[in-house]
C-alpha cells in the first residue's frame, strides 16, 4: 500500500513503486531528453515493457521533478514552477494508492474503494482483466521508444464493433479493419 505523503523522483533512489510480485511498476521512466510517468512491466536485464503513459503528450519532466500523493490523488512538482495535477480522484478524497499485480495502479479512498484506476484509461496496451469499454480507445505509441500518441486508433464503437483507424479519421468508412459484432 503506498500512503499519503509518499513521493517519487528520477533522479532519487525512489523513482517507482513495484506491485508486489515486482512483475509491474509505476513510476518514472526515461523518455526522450527526459522522464515521463507510466506503469510497465517489469523485464529481465531491465528491458521494461511500456504499458500505460500518464499525459502521454506532454513534454518530458526533467530529473528534479517530484510525483507526489496526496488527498486529491498524485501531484508533480517541477522546480520552479507549480504543481501540476497528473492524477485525480476528482470528487473523494483520497488516501492510499497501490501497484497491483494486474498492472492496474488504483487510488482509493478512506474505505478502500477505488476511486481512480489506470485501467479506465488505456493509452496504447491494454493488459489481462482490462476491458475495453464503448467509446474508450487504445492510440499506438509513436515509437517503441517515444510513448506519445501515434498515428492508429482502435477504438469499441457503441454498435459493438471494435475497429482500427488512421488517428485522424474515425468514420466507420476509413476503417482499415473492424471486428463482427461483439456484443
Amino acid at each position: 500500500m503506498i500512503e499519503l505523503g509518499s513521493w517519487l523522483s528520477p533522479g532519487g533512489n525512489q523513482s517507482s513503486w513495484a506491485s508486489s510480485s515486482g512483475h509491474f511498476a509505476f513510476g518514472f521512466y526515461p523518455q526522450g531528453d527526459g522522464y515521463a510517468v507510466g506503469i510497465w512491466m517489469v523485464g529481465a536485464l531491465n528491458q521494461n515493457t511500456i504499458v500505460w503513459t500518464a499525459d502521454r503528450d506532454s513534454l518530458p519532466l526533467s530529473s528534479n521533478s517530484t510525483l507526489t500523493l496526496n488527498t486529491t490523488g498524485l501531484h508533480i512538482f517541477r522546480r520552479g514552477s507549480e504543481d501540476q495535477v497528473l492524477i485525480s480522484s476528482f470528487r473523494s478524497v483520497t488516501s492510499s494508492a497501490s501497484m497491483l499485480d494486474s498492472g492496474n495502479f488504483v487510488l482509493y479512498d478512506d474505505n478502500h474503494t477505488v476511486v481512480w484506476q489506470s485501467f479506465d484509461y488505456p493509452t496504447d496496451t491494454i493488459l489481462g482483466g482490462q476491458n475495453l469499454t464503448s467509446g474508450v480507445k487504445l492510440v499506438s505509441s509513436l515509437s517503441e521508444s517515444d510513448h506519445s500518441s501515434g498515428r492508429y486508433v482502435l477504438i469499441m464503437l457503441d454498435a459493438g464493433y471494435l475497429a482500427a483507424y488512421p488517428v485522424n479519421s474515425p468514420a466507420l468508412t476509413d476503417a482499415y479493419w473492424s471486428s463482427s459484432r461483439l456484443y
